[in-house]
């Protein structure tokens, strides 16, 4: 038997003869249990807010997108075509053309990314869900599908053919152009649909048919801004990677979801450290409660460890008795506390206790790896902290 561990335990679980010292016990273990539980909760609220904010990038990113390595464009072969239709993987993949714009409508104008798709572009992404006003876009025609942003900043609604809305890109080349009308390809096109995502999306996108966006930039047939494709589940990226490079001969780029919004997804990890260390923070400050705890209870068995000091338990021992009652009453506590933040996310997800707005309950995500982590901060702190308290017995201490 681990002579330590048992005198640890008893003293762990029998009430001291000074109730001041009770209290303190209390008051050091319910820190620890709230805020190991506190900390839970809100990592799992983070990783909620993560996966809800990314649920709307989804909807318009593909899980991987090809572009070329130098320039804009790239030319897509028919040989191309055909290695891209042999991989089994690959469920659907839309072409793609992609340009900054100028769009007018009336007296009004701003800048902003013309969207050329294909056909298959509704089988890659879910953006005609996304669609609250209108419909999308017919193929072979000058309809366009904008962002709710572009059309309140330019006063235009839907189906208007009265008034289109006009579209400028600059004509590539060198040196001083005599008019506008030189400098710039045109074309007029009619709104048929809004769609609402997000604040950034819905004041930069304008969607058009592909061949629009290729009679603009004066593109040939084959030649391309992007090629965004869709997989199957549980696919290996890393497979699909080498076989695009293979097709391609490494003169493109390959970016998946993540990578596409790696701004987003940097603010978002960025946050949740954040948070993690400053709740990493009180749990240290509610540790100080158990090093006070330990001490006074060295102090109150004072009497007990000169008894066994005299019975031949050396200092070391002694000392780890206190450590162990520290790391136990620590690790006792944070399963309790992560056990209750546990109870209280599950309940979230189940019964929307907690609204953000009167429709949209508060968005949590039970992760195994928040729990491990909330764990394994609580055990490690706790340990360190015993030890710190457990270094106050000295010989001297015990005989005094």
């Amino acid at each position: 038997m681990n002579f330590p561990l048992y005198i640890a335990k008893r003293y762990l679980f029998s009430k001291s003869s000074n109730n001041a010292i009770n209290i303190m016990t209390l008051i050091a273990s319910g820190g620890v249990i709230i805020a190991s539980a506190a900390l839970l909760i809100v990592l799992s609220v983070f990783a909620g807010l993560k996966d809800y904010s990314l649920m709307f990038s989804t909807v318009v990113d593909p899980d991987l997108k090809i572009t070329a390595v130098t320039g804009k464009s790239f030319l897509l072969s028919e040989n191309n075509i055909a290695q891209l239709n042999a991989i089994d993987d690959i469920t659907s993949y839309s072409k793609i053309i992609e340009e900054r714009i100028i769009i007018k409508s009336e007296d009004k104008n701003l800048i902003a990314t013309l969207k050329g798709v294909d056909t298959s572009f509704l089988k890659v992404t879910n953006i005609d869900d996304m669609i609250y006003q209108g419909n999308w876009i017919s193929p072979k025609s000058n309809d366009v599908v904008s962002g709710a942003g572009i059309s309140y900043n330019l006063s235009f609604g839907l189906f208007n053919y009265l008034k289109p809305l006009s579209i400028y890109v600059p004509k590539p080349g060198k040196g001083q152009v005599s008019s506008l009308k030189g400098a710039y390809s045109a074309a007029y096109v009619n709104n048929v649909g809004l769609f609402n995502i997000n604040e950034e999306l819905n004041n930069e996108y304008i969607f058009s048919n592909i061949d629009l966006a290729r009679t603009l930039l004066n593109y040939k047939e084959n030649q391309l801004s992007a090629i965004e494709l869709k997989l199957k589940p549980n696919t290996d990226e890393n497979l699909i990677r080498t076989q695009l490079n293979t097709i391609f001969n490494n003169q493109i780029v390959i970016k998946n979801r993540e990578q596409l919004n790696d701004a987003l997804f940097k603010m978002l990890n960025t946050e949740n450290l954040a948070i993690y260390l400053i709740f990493t923070l009180v749990i240290i400050i509610a540790l100080f409660n158990v090093i006070g705890a330990i001490i006074m209870m060295i102090l109150d068995k004072k009497k007990s460890l000169n008894t066994l000091f005299n019975l031949g338990t050396e200092p070391k021992t002694i000392k780890f008795i206190f450590f162990w009652q520290g790391s136990l009453m620590t690790i006792v506590s944070g399963i309790i506390g992560v056990t209750i933040g546990l109870i209280i996310v599950i309940l979230q997800q189940s019964f929307d206790l907690v609204m953000l707005t009167a429709e949209l309950p508060y968005p949590v995500n039970l992760n195994l790896l928040n729990v491990l982590l909330v764990l394994a901060t609580i055990f490690a702190l706790g340990i360190t902290a015993s030890r710190i308290a457990s270094q106050r017995i000295t010989k001297q201490l015990i005989q005094s």
